[in-house]
């Protein structure tokens, strides 16, 4: 069967082949075609290479990505697929090849090839692998364990859970499943979207893969074959939330040179050999810079080394101390990626179920539902047994007790009333992990779910655009208790007492609740009792976002307000204080004046990337509403992250399922398929998911 490759009114690429390998070189051909420079910052930022058209600004993942040791691991895990799993690295080989044969093409349409100088380069077998690891590196956040460590040494143990929130550097997402006795056509309904970073292109491409075996469509993440995460097969859909689990550690280490090199203290008493080695990381029009790389037995060295951090010790040690890091990957030598053909093969829910027990990384909240009527809400990935210190705090290498022992069997929960939510909190996966989200998202899923009996896919969309915001209680009880208020004052805090608490893009009750939050959220900050947390030791900046305290006080600041006592600050006069700030400034406008939509790319400058924050477009919604487009209280109202897509799967009748993605299906600014979906985003709709090959138009240019 000669590839085909059709497009819809969207431009999304619906690609139908011979054989499941044909299928991915069309797959990964396409992708090159319509996303050649998305594809080609993801490999060089997984190579650590990025800097060497991007400038300084990307340095420090690069050394980050080099001394994470990414480029390597996925190496060792596609070695290690081919191995275990030859299907499966041939069928990745051939999605490489259509990369390969797609960049110089995608490149020349690309303006940023020629603005930067970069030449395509060329994909190597590993490198989807190694696009994986960049893109969820930081996903499960191990570098909030850096904030915790903060917070103990200087408030105590006991403060650590005052500040925990679903942090700033986090990534979460909504999910419902409403079975069939719950919907008008007897058949279940899956509905989501994934809050991520927004980016530009974005972080999933709507796509359909038809070959004799499978016709699936979804979302798929640019650079990997497949559809991992948001599919719907026909007789069988699925989708994902981040579990919120921890399965990442970091250790201290204690580390020396010796005239042979590099030794860390084990926790036998023993020194032994770390494997090290230099590394140059070239930076376009700077010097080079010269880092050297370091893996003891528990993993690589991200930060410091045999002379501590940038020299010095921040929690004076006697012996300098550096930190490694250990994930599953590393260890086991597998992504996962053995699941995904069989995710794409899957015909019932019995059949996601066994692909998803091969998962492995990011660890998911999955939903699925079949249309004989099965039903699946499980925790799929690996979590490794280890003390209860490890999941919480830095660890010390040279201390027994701290090694990994096995793996989580991981957990399975059923619906309630017909109904599963999953955005995030406390559930499934509380035995695997330490913080979760708040739970007010899935608490109001499910309240909206609970207003009426039945449901249809085309219901689901006032679901994923609800702006009620949970968290605003404990600012409000605040405000409602104080006395002896100037009349401006007053009468501001009257207003926000009858507001509606949604935040709505043209409300302006909204916006003076955004600027009272922000101003009681920098006053927290600023006050003596934080002031150790603003030291932050000298870890690698791409750490950092987890250690900054404005933001960290901002999410958690319902727990703040709520605690019991907080460390001696009166939060009646910070109240009050942030009150009046706000009403002597007689504030005007709306929510979407300053809420605008702030996606990243990697070239903000012109002629480029020409969209900045200020041209963007105004947004309703709030970190913790289920439109969940967050600002971070205190330090900005722009919202770098959100939706970055929207699904409802129908099992009854696949084409009247919907998605949307922020922007569009190209990558390539200047097509008319690069912003032609924002609209859509923007107000709540969502666009058709076209089944019938008649109704698509022959991509003659392929």
């Amino acid at each position: 069967m000669t590839t085909e490759i059709y497009r819809d009114a969207w431009g999304i690429p619906h690609l139908r082949a011979g054989s499941a390998r044909e299928l991915a070189r069309a797959q990964g051909r396409v992708t090159a075609l319509d996303r050649a420079w998305q594809l080609e910052v993801e490999r060089h930022r997984s190579q650590g290479t990025s800097a060497s058209f991007l400038g300084t600004s990307a340095l420090d993942w690069d050394v980050f990505a080099r001394r994470a040791r990414l480029d390597d691991t996925a190496r060792r895990c596609f070695a290690a697929l081919e191995r275990r799993d030859p299907e499966t690295a041939d069928w990745v080989r051939a999605y490489v090849d259509g990369v390969n044969e797609g960049l110089a093409e995608g490149a020349r349409r690309g303006p940023e090839f020629a603005g930067t100088g970069l030449a395509p380069g060329r994909w190597r077998p590993w490198t989807p692998l190694g696009v994986w690891l960049g893109t969820h590196i930081l996903f499960a956040g191990f570098p909030a364990k850096l904030w915790r460590e903060q917070v103990a040494r200087h408030l105590g143990s006991d403060a650590v859970v005052l500040f925990a929130a679903d942090g700033p550097g986090s990534s979460g997402s909504n999910g419902w499943l409403v079975s069939g006795e719950r919907t008008v056509t007897g058949q279940a309904v899956i509905a989501g979207d994934p809050h991520r970073f927004i980016e530009d292109p974005g972080v999933y491409q709507q796509i359909r893969l038809a070959c004799p075996e499978f016709d699936v469509v979804g979302l798929a993440v640019p650079g990997v074959p497949g559809i991992a995460h948001f599919g719907h097969a026909g007789t069988v859909a699925w989708a994902i939330t981040n579990a919120m689990a921890d399965y990442q550690d970091l250790y201290r280490e204690r580390l020396r040179r010796t005239g042979a090199g590099v030794e860390a203290l084990g926790p036998d008493g023993t020194w032994r050999r770390a494997a090290r080695h230099p590394e140059t990381v070239e930076v376009a029009g700077e010097t080079p810079a010269e880092i050297e790389v370091i893996e003891t037995e528990r993993g690589p060295v991200i930060a410091g080394g045999p002379e501590g951090l940038d020299g010095a010790d921040p929690y004076s040690d006697a012996v300098p101390t550096a930190l490694a890091l250990r994930h599953p990957p590393r260890v086991t030598e597998d992504l996962g990626f053995s699941a995904l053909l069989p995710l794409l093969r899957a015909r019932a829910v019995a059949d996601v179920d066994r692909a998803l027990d091969g998962w492995a990384e990011p660890v998911n909240v999955v939903q699925a539902a079949d249309t004989e009527g099965g039903l699946l809400h499980r925790v799929a990935g690996r979590v490794p047994v280890r003390a209860e210190a490890n999941r919480t705090r830095l660890v010390p290498a040279w201390v027994p007790g701290h090694e990994w022992t096995g793996w989580y069997e991981t957990p399975r929960a059923g619906l309630t009333d017909g109904i599963a939510v999953m955005a995030n909190q406390r559930g499934p996966a509380t035995p695997l992990g330490t913080e979760f989200a708040p739970p007010h998202r899935a608490d109001r899923i499910r309240a909206l779910l609970d207003e009426r009996r039945t449901w249809s896919a085309a219901d689901m969309p006032a679901i994923h655009m609800d702006t009620h915001l949970g968290s605003a209680a404990p600012l409000l009880d605040h405000l409602a208790a104080l006395d002896d208020l100037t009349p401006e004052a007053a009468r501001l805090r009257d207003r926000l007492l009858a507001w509606n608490r949604r935040m709505d893009a043209d409300s302006a009750d909204a916006a003076v609740f955004a600027a009272v939050r922000g101003a009681v959220v920098r006053r927290l900050a600023a006050h003596p009792a934080f002031a150790a947390l603003t030291e932050v030791p000298a870890y690698p900046e791409v750490l950092l976002p987890w250690l900054a305290l404005v933001p960290r006080v901002g999410f958690a600041l319902e727990h703040l307000l709520s605690a019991e006592e907080l460390h001696g600050i009166d939060r009646p006069a910070t109240a009050r204080a942030a009150l009046e700030e706000v009403a002597a400034g007689r504030p005007t406008g709306t929510w979407a004046d300053t809420h605008r939509l702030a996606p990243w790319r990697a070239l903000s400058e012109e002629p480029y990337a020409p969209y900045s924050p200020s041209g963007e477009p105004g947004l309703s919604g709030d970190h913790d509403c289920v439109l969940s487009t967050s600002a971070v209280p205190g330090l900005t109202d722009l919202a770098a992250r959100g939706p970055a897509a929207r699904y409802v799967w129908d099992l009854a009748r696949r084409e009247d399922s919907r998605w949307v993605v922020p922007f569009g299906a190209c990558g390539v600014p200047g097509s008319p398929h690069h912003r032609d979906q924002l609209p859509l985003w923007l107000g709540g709709e969502l666009a058709p998911v076209v089944t019938d090959w008649d109704r698509l138009e022959r991509d003659t240019d392929v």
